[in-house]
């Protein structure tokens, strides 16, 4: 597995397929894995760049505080190094977030986006709230007590009673978290600055949200693409913040109808010798 480095810190990722490039973002104690019904079907015309986040996945721990702003710079150095000028950005939750500050600070370099589970405001002071006690349970227990309320954030009601072993695998994987790497980067999404007095956005832009999402509300999205000019929202049925595992086919095909109606500048060739 490939990989860059970005201020110090190891920036691994895996390419697949040829074509208009892809960066694919995932959410918050996951990793590019996140992405594995996707990438088969998106490589079959994209060359899809999945980065496993700072903190998260193969990349390096998170050993101090950093800003999504950072995450933004470390998904540029991965582009920089496979000598992509400009890609489609398409990101979950975190993943999002970044891809949206990556929008307005580098306009130049993302040429369409795809928006799942995002938001484009501040955090909640009663998120801001719950990130601390978390932070305090996590220091001295680990992510283990945590577990069953980040599993009921992260899956929708559907995926909690129909499909348990999808819900019990990741359980183990936000367990087996990295808890340091877990709190900056929790610290990074929760202290996020607020995004929509800036949203004049010309890239085309699709916002998928599941209609079950309890950690990011389905009327954040919304609010989202209304923001954005000719923004499309698409809600997932039965689905809950991790749409692309719990709906893996509704979000593929999501994904693949908007990539393959995008003009040929939108989708971004290759362009950096």
């Amino acid at each position: 597995m490939p990989s860059v480095r970005s201020s110090g810190v190891e920036i691994h990722y895996e390419v697949s397929g040829e074509g208009p490039p892809v960066i694919l973002g995932h959410s918050l104690l996951c990793s590019g894995e996140m992405w594995r019904n996707q990438v088969p079907a998106l490589a079959r015309r994209h060359r899809v760049v999945n980065v496993d986040a700072r903190g998260h996945g193969r990349s390096s721990r998170a050993t101090a505080r950093f800003t999504l702003y950072d995450s933004v710079a470390d998904h540029l150095a991965v582009l920089d190094a496979l000598g992509i000028e400009r890609a489609v950005w398409a990101g979950l939750s975190q993943g999002g977030m970044v891809a949206l500050r990556a929008a307005l600070d580098h306009p130049d370099r993302v040429g369409a986006l795809v928006l799942l589970g995002a938001d484009a405001g501040p955090e909640t002071p009663r998120r801001r709230v719950e990130e601390a006690l978390l932070g305090v349970v996590a220091r001295a227990f680990g992510l283990r007590p945590a577990i069953p309320l980040i599993a009921k954030a992260m899956f929708g009601r559907t995926t909690r009673r129909e499909n348990r072993a999808l819900a019990a695998e990741w359980s183990r994987r936000f367990a087996a978290a990295d808890v340091p790497s877990a709190l900056h980067s929790l610290h990074a999404v929760n202290r996020r600055d607020d995004l929509l007095p800036r949203l004049r956005i010309s890239a085309p832009t699709l916002v998928l949200v599941g209609d079950e999402d309890e950690a990011q509300l389905p009327s954040r999205s919304r609010r989202l693409s209304a923001a954005i000019p000719g923004a499309r929202l698409v809600e997932i049925p039965r689905a809950g913040h991790l749409s692309p595992l719990e709906q893996p086919d509704a979000v593929t095909a999501e994904m693949v109808k908007f990539l393959n109606g995008l003009a040929p500048g939108a989708r971004a060739l290759p362009g950096r010798a």
